[in-house]
């Protein structure tokens, strides 16, 4: 929209008066659009914490029981405009899983700035069942509800990826607010090459809509359903 208004804006000044005030309509439908999204975030999500809490009590204790330490695992991820803010999953790892991240990292399977192992050692027993359903990530719909994250959005990264950016474009991402489910994990999620996965979220940012958001939400549940691309 800014590019057309650039180009049309001093052709006259009935055009440009024109454009002005498509580009108002435009900017106070996507406010209006956007300001619907957080309300849908806000509803579905307070619906899915009181739907999901016994599955949420559940998994918690599975945890304690399976491996010592805490049952949630808090990570500082980059949000809307490079914000930080603390990310909420259930632990699916042991305690020392960060310390042996730099053992581990010449059997990287992922491409780009990302760490993915498919057999990754760190795993613990009940961790393989809760991500292969993608339950670790249920503490997320407190993030919705918080308002650092959406229900669809590009997925958040850790400080460390993002800092291992290398273009420029990439940063684009951050012109949203991160989602637990997005094009990437609708489209086969870890079976996704690194620069298919930035291509889809670079997508979703520039043709986002309300309407893309409820469709995606729909292909996501017989995607986690049937542990695509999980692990």
């Amino acid at each position: 929209m800014l590019d057309i208004y650039a180009n049309q804006r001093f052709r006259s000044l009935q055009a440009s008066q024109r454009m002005r005030m498509t580009l108002l309509m435009w900017v106070i439908r996507n406010k209006l659009a956007r300001n619907l999204k957080r309300v849908l975030d806000f509803a579905v999500a307070l619906v899915a914490v009181l739907m999901a809490s016994p599955i949420m009590i559940l998994t918690a204790l599975a945890i304690k029981l399976d491996s010592p330490g805490p049952v949630l695992f808090r990570q500082t991820r980059v949000g809307k405009w490079g914000e930080q803010f603390p990310c909420y999953k259930f632990r699916s790892m042991y305690t020392d899983a960060e310390q042996r991240l730099k053992d581990l990292a010449a059997l990287n399977e992922a491409d780009g700035p990302v760490f993915k192992i498919k057999d990754d050692p760190r795993v613990t027993r009940v961790g393989r069942i809760i991500r292969k359903l993608s339950i670790d990530e249920l503490p997320q719909l407190f993030n919705v509800l918080k308002g650092e994250m959406s229900l669809v959005g590009p997925r958040p990264l850790p400080v460390r990826d993002v800092s291992k950016f290398e273009e420029g474009w990439l940063l684009r991402r951050f012109c949203v607010i991160p989602g637990l489910t997005g094009l990437w994990q609708v489209s086969g999620r870890s079976a996704v090459a690194y620069p298919e996965r930035a291509a889809l979220e670079l997508e979703y940012v520039e043709g986002w809509s309300l309407w893309r958001d409820l469709r995606i939400l729909l292909r996501t549940l017989p995607v986690v359903v049937a542990g695509l691309g999980a692990h």
